[in-house]
């Protein structure tokens, strides 16, 4: 049986070279090694770091395949196997370096900058400070900062990296847990909406919304007065008298916030 699928992949093999047009041959071919494909991807995607997706590995090294079906020569007497292995491997390794945004010369800092911190802790037993780490590097404070700030660069982390598995058929990733730090409390904008209520409560409609452009949407006296038809001075009046009626309004109605 083993004798009868090896003279069948040598059959594939001389129809394909004597006709390498033909898609259907090559396809077959591409087939038939494909596992040689997915060993040698879990072997590389095995040793990177997380957020790098198995499936680009698996695509780049099908590239390597058929590059390697199509200079193989039949004639050396070379097992395809051997032949095309490292032509898989290369092809991965040249898409991570498509993928890898981050200049050489920065990983070398990087690189640098990490070994000088692992001696330094080895040698005193504790996290390095700047000035150590500086000294060690022969750098100023001022010049460690910017070689730090360049190596920074390296720490790249995936939005889709698994945070941790669930029960339900979604996992939680990196995006889903980063705290948006744009985004308004809902209780702050409560209070918000609950004070201006207050404060302009018993107000005309030009008083509260100069107390609304000025403080809420932060416009200038100049703009408010624009906005309102108003003269920029008669704006910065009424300010005054409304933020001092504001004043004892607020003064009457403290005992309810004690």
């Amino acid at each position: 049986m083993t004798t009868k699928v090896a003279s069948d992949v040598q059959e594939l093999w001389h129809a394909f070279k004597q006709d390498q047009s033909n898609q259907e041959y090559r396809n077959r071919l591409i087939e038939r090694y494909f596992p040689l494909v997915r060993y040698n991807a879990e072997r590389v995607w095995a040793k990177l770091p997380d957020g790098v997706d198995i499936n680009d590995m698996i695509s780049a090294g099908v590239f390597g395949l058929m590059d390697a079906i199509e200079s193989f020569d039949l004639t050396r007497g070379v097992k395809f196997e051997t032949y095309c292995v490292p032509r898989i491997r290369g092809a991965m390794l040249d898409e991570l370096r498509t993928m890898d945004w981050v200049p050489r010369l920065v990983r070398s800092k990087a690189s640098k900058l990490e070994a000088a911190r692992k001696q330094l802790e080895a040698k005193t037993g504790r996290p390095p400070t700047d000035a150590e780490l500086a000294e060690k590097l022969e750098l100023s404070l001022e010049e460690f900062d910017k070689l730090r700030a360049e190596a920074s660069a390296v720490n790249l982390v995936s939005l889709n990296k698994k945070w941790y598995e669930t029960d339900s058929y979604k996992d939680v990733r990196e995006i889903d847990i980063i705290e948006d730090t744009k985004g308004e409390d809902p209780t702050n904008g409560i209070q918000k909406r609950d004070l201006m209520r207050l404060v302009t409560k018993g107000l005309n409609r030009n008083e509260r919304l100069i107390i609304i452009l000025y403080y809420y949407e932060e416009l200038t006296m100049k703009e408010i007065g624009q906005t309102l038809g108003l003269s920029e001075s008669r704006v910065s009046q009424m300010h005054s008298s409304i933020v001092a009626r504001l004043k004892d309004h607020l003064r009457r109605r403290k005992p309810e916030f004690a």
